[in-house]
C-alpha cells in the first residue's frame, strides 16, 4: 500500500488485522461451543463501550447516570435472551425510568443534559444490541449471528478496500471525510455477494433473500458508521478508546454492528421465521 493510500486508510493495518483475527476466533469459538458464552462476551463488550462513553462525556462536563445505565447493559440483553422481546421491552422501560429517578439525587443543575445522554446510551447500546440476543436464542442462533457478523464486516471490508484505492467523492465530508461514494459501492457489492452465498450455503434459503439482506444491512452498517462519526466529531475525539489495537475502542468497532443487530433480527425473522 502506498503512503498516500496508507494515509487515506487512517489506521495501523497490521494491528487492525491481528485484532480482527483474535476477535473472530473468540466469536466463532463461543458461538459454536456454548452459545450463551457469546452473549456473555457481548455484554462484556457493551460494558466496556459504555465506560468509554462515560469517560469521554465526563471530559465534556456531561455526567452519565452510571448505576442504572451499567445495570441496563447487563439486564436488557440478558432478559432478551432468556425471556424474549416483551421482557426486553419491559426492562428497557424500567431502565429509562430508573435513569431519571436516580439522577434526581444530584439536584436540577445539568439534569436534562445528563438524563438525555444517559437515556440515549440505554436505547442505543443495550436495547439495540439485545436484538442480537433474540437472534442468538433461535434454534439456529449461532448460524444467524455468524451471518449477521459476516454481512456487517463485509460492509467495512468492501468499503475500506475500494475507498482506499478509488475513493475520490466523499459522501458527507463534514462528518466522515474518508467515507466515499466509491467505497459505498464496494460495500454494496461485497455485502450483496456474501449475503447471497451465506443464505444459500448456511440457510438453504433463496438467493434473493441474501441479496436483500446484503443491501438493507449495507444501509444499517453505513448509517451506524456515520452516527458514530457524528458523535465523535461533536465530542471532539478521534476514537472512543484505545483497547483494540488498530481499531480504537470497543465502541469504534460496534458502530456498524449495533444498528444491524436490529436490522438483521427483522430480516431473519421475516425470511427464516422466529427459529424457536
Amino acid at each position: 500500500m502506498s503512503d498516500k493510500n496508507r494515509i487515506k486508510a487512517g489506521r495501523n493495518l497490521p494491528a487492525a488485522i491481528a485484532s480482527a483475527v483474535v476477535l473472530a476466533i473468540l466469536v466463532v469459538v463461543s458461538l459454536f461451543t456454548i452459545k450463551w458464552l457469546f452473549g456473555v462476551l457481548a455484554i462484556a463488550a457493551l460494558l466496556v463501550a459504555v465506560h468509554e462513553f462515560v469517560s469521554v462525556l465526563r471530559s465534556q462536563g456531561i455526567h452519565v447516570v452510571r448505576t442504572p445505565v451499567y445495570l441496563a447493559k447487563v439486564a436488557i440483553p440478558s432478559v432478551a435472551y432468556i425471556w424474549g422481546f416483551e421482557a426486553q421491552l419491559a426492562v428497557a422501560g424500567i431502565s429509562l425510568l430508573a435513569v431519571m429517578i436516580w439522577r434526581l439525587r444530584r439536584g436540577f443543575e445539568g439534569f436534562f443534559a445528563d438524563i438525555s445522554v444517559s437515556m440515549m446510551l440505554v436505547a442505543y447500546l443495550p436495547f439495540m444490541a439485545a436484538f442480537l440476543m433474540l437472534t442468538l436464542a433461535a434454534d439456529n442462533g449461532p448460524e444467524r449471528v455468524l451471518v449477521f457478523i459476516l454481512l456487517t464486516v463485509s460492509n467495512d471490508i468492501g468499503g475500506y478496500a475500494v475507498g482506499v484505492f478509488f475513493g475520490k467523492h466523499p459522501i458527507a465530508p463534514a462528518i466522515s471525510p474518508k467515507k466515499s461514494w466509491e467505497g459505498l459501492v464496494g460495500s454494496v457489492a461485497l455485502q450483496s455477494i456474501v449475503g447471497i452465498i451465506a443464505f444459500i450455503v448456511i440457510f438453504d434459503a433463496p438467493w434473493w433473500q441474501g441479496l436483500i439482506a446484503g443491501l438493507v444491512m449495507t444501509v444499517g452498517a453505513t448509517g451506524g458508521d456515520f452516527i458514530e462519526s457524528a458523535i465523535k466529531r461533536d465530542l471532539g475525539v478521534k476514537d472512543m478508546g484505545t483497547i483494540v489495537p488498530g481499531h480504537g475502542g470497543i465502541m469504534d468497532r460496534l458502530d456498524s454492528l449495533i444498528p444491524n443487530a436490529f436490522v438483521s433480527w427483522i430480516l431473519f425473522s421475516v425470511f427464516l421465521g422466529s427459529g424457536v
